[in-house]
Protein backbone atom coordinates (compact mmCIF):
# COMPACT_ATOMS: atom_id res chain seq x y z
CA UNK A 1 0.00 0.00 0.00
CA UNK A 2 1.06 3.23 -0.26
CA UNK A 3 2.80 5.51 2.23
CA UNK A 4 0.80 8.43 3.53
CA UNK A 5 2.81 11.70 3.71
CA UNK A 6 2.18 13.55 7.15
CA UNK A 7 3.42 15.81 9.98
CA UNK A 8 4.18 14.69 13.51
CA UNK A 9 1.43 16.73 14.57
CA UNK A 10 -1.10 15.08 12.42
CA UNK A 11 0.87 11.81 13.11
CA UNK A 12 0.61 12.62 17.11
CA UNK A 13 -3.07 13.61 16.71
CA UNK A 14 -4.11 10.24 15.11
CA UNK A 15 -2.57 8.83 17.64
CA UNK A 16 -4.58 10.46 20.25
CA UNK A 17 -7.83 10.02 18.37
CA UNK A 18 -6.91 5.85 18.26
CA UNK A 19 -5.91 5.87 22.18
CA UNK A 20 -9.40 8.13 22.77
CA UNK A 21 -11.25 5.18 21.01
CA UNK A 22 -9.21 1.98 22.48
CA UNK A 23 -9.54 3.55 26.29
CA UNK A 24 -12.54 5.66 25.96
CA UNK A 25 -15.26 5.23 23.62
CA UNK A 26 -14.51 1.39 23.15
CA UNK A 27 -14.79 0.50 26.42
CA UNK A 28 -18.22 2.71 27.37
CA UNK A 29 -19.91 1.29 24.51
CA UNK A 30 -18.77 -2.24 25.98
CA UNK A 31 -20.77 -1.18 29.60
CA UNK A 32 -23.83 0.43 26.97
CA UNK A 33 -24.12 -2.73 25.12
CA UNK A 34 -23.88 -5.21 28.59
CA UNK A 35 -26.57 -2.41 30.21
CA UNK A 36 -28.72 -2.70 26.58
CA UNK A 37 -28.86 -6.47 26.74
CA UNK A 38 -30.00 -6.47 30.27
CA UNK A 39 -33.14 -4.97 29.30
CA UNK A 40 -34.54 -8.27 27.86
CA UNK A 41 -35.63 -9.19 24.56
CA UNK A 42 -33.30 -8.13 21.45
CA UNK A 43 -34.97 -7.94 18.76
CA UNK A 44 -37.52 -5.00 19.51
CA UNK A 45 -34.29 -3.44 21.97
CA UNK A 46 -33.56 -0.50 20.36
CA UNK A 47 -31.13 0.53 22.92
CA UNK A 48 -29.28 -2.74 22.35
CA UNK A 49 -28.95 -1.80 18.86
CA UNK A 50 -28.27 1.87 18.75
CA UNK A 51 -25.36 0.26 20.68
CA UNK A 52 -24.56 -2.70 18.48
CA UNK A 53 -24.72 -0.17 15.37
CA UNK A 54 -22.24 2.52 17.96
CA UNK A 55 -19.83 -0.61 18.25
CA UNK A 56 -19.31 -1.28 14.34
CA UNK A 57 -18.75 2.47 13.47
CA UNK A 58 -16.39 2.55 16.45
CA UNK A 59 -14.29 -0.62 15.40
CA UNK A 60 -14.41 0.75 11.62
CA UNK A 61 -12.61 4.01 13.12
CA UNK A 62 -10.33 1.87 15.02
CA UNK A 63 -9.20 -0.17 12.02
CA UNK A 64 -9.37 3.01 9.85
CA UNK A 65 -6.85 4.69 12.23
CA UNK A 66 -4.34 1.60 12.69
CA UNK A 67 -4.04 1.17 8.99
CA UNK A 68 -3.62 5.32 8.77
CA UNK A 69 -0.69 5.31 11.42
CA UNK A 70 0.85 1.91 10.08
CA UNK A 71 1.05 3.82 6.45
CA UNK A 72 2.09 6.98 7.98
CA UNK A 73 5.34 8.79 6.36
CA UNK A 74 6.00 11.09 9.13
CA UNK A 75 8.01 14.58 7.88
CA UNK A 76 9.36 16.56 9.69
CA UNK A 77 8.73 19.98 7.54
CA UNK A 78 12.53 21.65 10.15
CA UNK A 79 14.49 18.63 7.57
CA UNK A 80 12.72 19.81 4.33
CA UNK A 81 15.32 21.94 1.93
CA UNK A 82 13.38 25.82 2.30
CA UNK A 83 14.17 27.49 -0.23
CA UNK A 84 11.35 26.30 -2.06
CA UNK A 85 7.78 24.88 -1.05
CA UNK A 86 7.62 21.22 0.04
CA UNK A 87 5.36 19.25 2.34
CA UNK A 88 5.03 20.84 5.46
CA UNK A 89 5.84 24.36 4.67
CA UNK A 90 3.78 27.26 5.30
CA UNK A 91 3.29 29.49 2.28
CA UNK A 92 1.78 33.49 2.22
CA UNK A 93 0.60 34.56 -0.54
CA UNK A 94 -0.92 37.31 -2.27
CA UNK A 95 -4.06 37.47 -4.37
CA UNK A 96 -2.60 39.22 -7.77
CA UNK A 97 -6.27 40.28 -8.45
CA UNK A 98 -7.72 41.85 -5.00
CA UNK A 99 -4.56 42.14 -3.12
CA UNK A 100 -5.91 40.25 -0.24
CA UNK A 101 -3.05 38.08 1.69
CA UNK A 102 -3.72 34.25 2.39
CA UNK A 103 -1.60 32.00 4.59
CA UNK A 104 -1.76 28.38 4.02
CA UNK A 105 -0.08 25.27 5.41
CA UNK A 106 0.71 22.24 2.85
CA UNK A 107 0.15 18.49 4.70
CA UNK A 108 -1.04 15.58 4.21
CA UNK A 109 -4.54 14.52 2.83
CA UNK A 110 -5.96 13.38 6.49
CA UNK A 111 -4.58 16.94 8.29
CA UNK A 112 -6.18 19.33 5.41
CA UNK A 113 -8.55 21.60 7.40
CA UNK A 114 -9.23 24.59 5.08
CA UNK A 115 -10.98 26.67 7.95
CA UNK A 116 -7.58 26.99 9.45
CA UNK A 117 -5.24 27.25 7.28
CA UNK A 118 -4.30 23.18 6.08
CA UNK A 119 -4.50 22.77 2.84
CA UNK A 120 -3.60 18.81 0.79
CA UNK A 121 -0.57 18.38 -0.98
CA UNK A 122 -2.91 16.71 -2.74
CA UNK A 123 -5.32 19.65 -3.70
CA UNK A 124 -5.49 21.64 -6.97
CA UNK A 125 -3.58 24.61 -4.70
CA UNK A 126 -1.46 22.32 -2.92
CA UNK A 127 -0.30 20.57 -6.39
CA UNK A 128 0.33 24.45 -7.60
CA UNK A 129 2.67 25.47 -5.06
CA UNK A 130 4.89 22.72 -4.94
CA UNK A 131 8.59 23.32 -5.66
CA UNK A 132 7.79 26.64 -6.22
CA UNK A 133 9.54 29.65 -4.64
CA UNK A 134 9.34 33.35 -3.06
CA UNK A 135 8.09 35.59 -5.93
CA UNK A 136 6.86 33.33 -8.41
CA UNK A 137 3.29 33.43 -9.45
CA UNK A 138 1.13 30.66 -9.86
CA UNK A 139 -2.03 29.78 -11.82
CA UNK A 140 -4.97 27.68 -10.26
CA UNK A 141 -7.91 26.73 -12.60
CA UNK A 142 -10.87 26.65 -10.32
CA UNK A 143 -14.32 25.90 -11.29
CA UNK A 144 -15.82 28.94 -11.40
CA UNK A 145 -12.74 31.13 -12.51
CA UNK A 146 -9.00 30.94 -12.50
CA UNK A 147 -6.84 32.86 -9.74
CA UNK A 148 -3.39 34.15 -9.97
CA UNK A 149 -1.25 34.02 -6.48
CA UNK A 150 2.12 35.54 -5.72
CA UNK A 151 4.41 33.84 -3.42
CA UNK A 152 5.46 35.83 -0.52
CA UNK A 153 6.70 34.04 1.94
CA UNK A 154 7.63 30.66 2.44
CA UNK A 155 8.93 29.02 6.15
CA UNK A 156 8.58 26.04 7.85
CA UNK A 157 7.84 25.18 11.26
Amino acid sequence: MKKIPMTPEGYQRLQEDLEKLLKIERPQNIRDIAEARAHGDLSENAEYHAAREQQSFIEGRIRGLQTKLALAHVIDPSRINQDKIAFGAKVRLMDTMSGEEKVFTLVGTDESDVRSGKISISSPVGKSLIAKAVGDVVTIKAPAKTLEYEILEISFE
